[in-house]
């Protein structure tokens, strides 16, 4: 896709200039809370953020006046409606349409009122259920979806395909990032809309709490995945920021896979948790393997820094000083 890049499109740098007005949408989340502290480390002084309750940003009206009024230089959208397979099935309606409302609202925007470079975040989850292993950027919209989750899937493509619509037709700089599974500080705990990191992690802390002898964990844990911690993300969108300016949306993964029962191993070992783990093996594993290969990004000069260890210490301190005992 490298010749349908626009040249045309300015370059502008975005670490220059520190006072630049940029606005992070969803700052209070795991990935918006991660790029703020990031870019305040960089030295930004002028970053705009809104709570929901200030600004919806599903209302039209509401983030068109927002935009008319602040006419951020820069923005990241890293707001969007998550959740697990259990949310996804249970309100469908929620995940495509809110997903939409916000991204289209926010894009369009930032074009009209003259945005420098806008950076639009997604999911893995956009890729075909049965795609090449590890994902290349060019398996999107190559086969059918995991249906558990396809509504916020398709909320997603159509963000990165608005971006390089907009970037064909407007020759606007509208780029796109899609992570692989993120945790860290700020992660969602929850027992039952949590994925499988966080879950982990609260039921291994609460048996320690708790003194019981065992934790049951579903599956053979032979199935592989890929973390990131949020913080290697949100080094990797200031990286895109500055550096890249291409057509094609970049996958943003840690290139590292860990088998669930080495992953859970290494919680248990990092919780303190004294007792046994058990498999039920009546119970689903689910995709066997789930990889993306981040080598275009590499390629441009990005590497992950925090090794799974170290970030699931930072998590877990995170946790225990934040969790409701």
């Amino acid at each position: 896709m490298g010749s349908q890049d626009n040249a045309a499109v300015a370059s502008n740098s975005f670490l220059a200039d520190k006072s630049a007005k940029v606005f992070v949408a969803g700052h209070r989340g795991l990935v918006g809370s991660a790029i703020v502290e990031k870019l305040k480390q960089h030295g930004f002084t002028n970053l705009i953020l809104r709570s929901h309750a200030e600004l919806d940003l599903t209302r039209q009206a509401d983030v068109e006046a927002f935009f008319a009024s602040e006419k951020p230089e820069y923005v990241i959208v890293a707001a969007a409606k998550v959740g697990g397979i259990h949310a996804n099935n249970t309100y469908p309606a929620d995940f495509i349409g809110i997903n939409l409302q916000i991204q289209t609202n926010i894009i369009d925007s930032a074009y009209r009122t003259g945005t420098k470079k806008l950076l639009f975040l997604g999911s893995s989850c956009i890729y075909p259920k049965f795609a090449p292993q590890p994902i290349p950027e060019d398996a999107l919209l190559t086969g059918s979806l995991e249906p558990t989750n396809e509504w916020y899937a398709i909320a997603k493509i159509a963000g990165i395909k608005m971006c390089q619509a907009y970037r064909i037709q407007y020759k606007w700089d509208a780029i796109s990032g899609m992570p692989t599974n993120l945790y860290g500080p700020n992660d969602n705990f929850h027992p039952e809309n949590s994925h499988v990191l966080p879950a982990l992690m609260r039921r291994f802390h609460e048996a320690k709490v708790k003194g019981l002898k065992e934790v049951v964990v579903w599956g053979t844990g032979s199935p592989l995945r890929e973390f990131l911690h949020v913080d290697d993300l949100a080094d990797a969108v200031v990286f895109m920021m500055e550096n890249y300016s291409g057509l094609e949306h970049l996958n943003v993964g840690s290139g590292k896979e860990v088998t669930i029962k080495e992953l859970a191993e290494l919680v248990k070992e990092v919780v303190g948790f004294e007792g046994d783990l058990v498999w039920d093996t009546t119970k689903p594993d689910g995709t066997p393997r789930k990889l993306m290969d981040s080598s275009k990004l590499a390629g441009l000069g990005w590497t992950p820094k925090i090794s799974l260890k170290d970030g699931l210490v930072d998590t877990y301190k995170w946790y225990s000083e934040n969790a409701k005992q």
